[in-house]
């Protein structure tokens, strides 16, 4: 199994963004060629949709959401077949997991152009072209890695987890689970939320850009839209908003603690699940 290495920028990185730039202008003659070479590189994981800009932020790339879609423009139909399964779609399935270390699980799908780092375990769920998905990480039964979401090392996507994806308009930030985060069995995360390192997500808690998440754990209340803090323990709830016809509880996301800051995350993470009894 080969070690993940940090990301490095291939050598016609410049070239093919100058060309993916001028194919995507109107009436302008696409160069598959740069297309295509885009596509194997962020297959490989040479390129990065997004990526920490080093800041405590995240920079996107929109010419890599162009190449993406230039992909769909260029490539045919085409038809798969694996063992009993056939597929018949534009865009092949990822090819030498084995090689890769990953562990993919039928029926399980990896669509070429997504990366996924050694470690990896993919049960029977999707992950989308454009995603980058971190050593170790877990992909449990049924949870959904959409288009360009960022799922950073050591994360847990429960069963039925819903990571939305983005392609236009292309610069859009993804959706980014930084490393060490669990999300829990049936939860959201969507247009462009971001949640933080080892941060908690229980059960069916739901996050659009949106969605205010606040924080009770002091005195008063502190409402946050689109990020979830690093080690934050967050449950589904619900606040009173009035409406012409009455007052109506809407669906909100409460903070409801910490994961504590321990060198031994799998004993801090059982300590939040216990501490907070947060369903998972």
């Amino acid at each position: 199994m080969t070690a993940p290495t940090e990301l490095e920028t291939p050598a016609d990185a410049a070239a093919l963004q100058a060309a993916i730039t001028a194919s995507a202008a109107p009436g302008a003659q696409v160069d598959v060629d740069a297309v295509r070479a885009v596509l194997e590189h962020l297959d490989k994981g040479r390129l990065r949709v997004a990526a920490p800009d080093g800041a405590g932020g995240w920079a996107t790339e929109a010419w890599l959401m162009q190449a993406i879609l230039l992909y769909f423009r260029v490539q045919g139909m085409q038809t798969h077949t694996l063992g009993p399964y056939e597929y018949h779609d534009k865009i092949p399935l990822k090819q030498g997991l084995a090689a890769q270390g990953v562990r993919l699980v039928p029926p399980g799908v990896v669509r070429y152009g997504a990366h996924v780092q050694p470690g990896c375990v993919v049960m029977p769920g999707y992950v989308n072209l454009g995603a980058w998905v971190g050593a170790g990480t877990m992909v449990d039964t049924w949870a959904t890695v959409g288009s360009c979401a960022q799922i950073g090392r050591g994360v847990h996507l429960s069963g039925g987890v819903g990571i939305g994806g983005v392609l236009e308009p292309p610069g859009r930030r993804p959706v980014i689970i930084e490393d060490g985060a669990f999300i829990g069995s049936r939860a959201i995360v969507v247009e462009g939320v971001r949640v933080g390192a080892e941060a908690v997500l229980g059960a069916n808690v739901v996050l659009t850009s949106s969605t205010a998440i606040i924080d009770v754990t002091g005195p008063e209340e502190r409402v946050l839209k689109g990020e979830v803090p690093p080690r934050a323990v967050v449950i589904p709830g619900t606040r009173p908003k009035r409406f012409p016809a009455g007052e109506y509880g809407v669906p909100c996301a409460l903070i409801i603690g910490h994961r504590s800051a321990s060198t031994d995350q799998k004993t801090s993470l059982n300590a939040a699940l216990r501490d907070f009894g947060v369903a998972v």
